[in-house]
């Protein structure tokens, strides 16, 4: 069954039916870039089917859930990561004081639900709806979504979450509640990325925030070229990594 728009045809995928190929999503001179399905179900299941094959999902209130595979594809190269000295030096104060942490995965629901609450001037509402926070719980439940943190007096100020199939790292969504602190939740990620040896962060969509940090656009199919070979490499113990002092060295000077 087919959902039936202005132009072109957008698929709708069964419970029990795979998600199409990314070559049948919309073309730049579609209505919507990139958009390749949509579907009424949303599982862990379906986020292990759909991130491996470079899909996500995003939708709005009130709609199904809808399926991306844009091209080109937004990625941050972890060598090309841009620690603004401004960053660099806020960041090297801050960990001076034991009032201020860096982790993974202490609170990835509180995470996941900042992320929900946060506003944005860009956006009307949010669209990490509740059955995305529950997909995506039960999903980090399997050990394959996580947070990367910041906290300051035992508070959860900022931080993002992502997933992690192997070693393909695909981000998600951010937020602070003090100055730089998303930036810095992003340094925590791309210094660990840089010392086991990840090369790329998954951005999905072309932001300007996003451009200033230092992620840039691909093809789709280098894009998934990158993804094919990543996932098939170990995977890291999120939980146990942490950027401390001797760690920001290879933020400065990346591999």
């Amino acid at each position: 069954m087919s959902i039936e728009t202005s132009s072109p045809t957008l698929a709708w995928v069964q419970p029990d039916e795979p998600l199409p190929c990314v070559s049948q999503a919309w073309g730049l001179a579609s209505p919507a870039p990139g958009l390749l399905a949509a579907s009424s179900d949303l599982s862990a299941q379906r986020l292990i089917e759909s991130y491996s094959n470079g899909i996500f999902p995003w939708f709005s209130e009130g709609q199904p859930v809808l399926w991306w595979s844009p091209d080109p594809r937004m990625v941050l190269q972890t060598q090309h990561f841009r620690f603004h000295r401004s960053l660099r030096q806020r960041l090297k104060q801050h960990l001076k004081s034991p009032r201020f942490e860096l982790c993974f995965d202490r609170d990835f629901a509180g995470v996941i639900h900042h992320c929900a609450n946060a506003v944005r001037p860009d956006q009307k509402g949010t669209w990490i709806l509740p059955s995305m926070v529950s997909a995506y719980k039960e999903l980090h439940q399997l050990g394959l979504a996580h947070s990367a943190e910041v906290w300051l007096d035992g508070t959860l100020v900022a931080g993002l979450y992502f997933v992690a199939l192997g070693q393909a790292v695909f981000g998600e969504s951010m937020f602070t509640n003090m100055d730089d602190g998303s930036k810095m939740a992003l340094a925590l990620l791309v210094s660990v990325a840089l010392e086991h040896g990840i090369s790329a962060i998954d951005c999905q969509q072309n932001t300007r925030h996003l451009a200033s940090m230092g992620a840039c656009e691909m093809s789709r199919d280098t894009f998934m070229t990158g993804v094919n070979q990543a996932i098939h490499r170990p995977g890291i113990d999120w939980t146990r990594q942490s950027l401390y002092w001797n760690a920001l060295t290879a933020l400065d000077n990346p591999k």
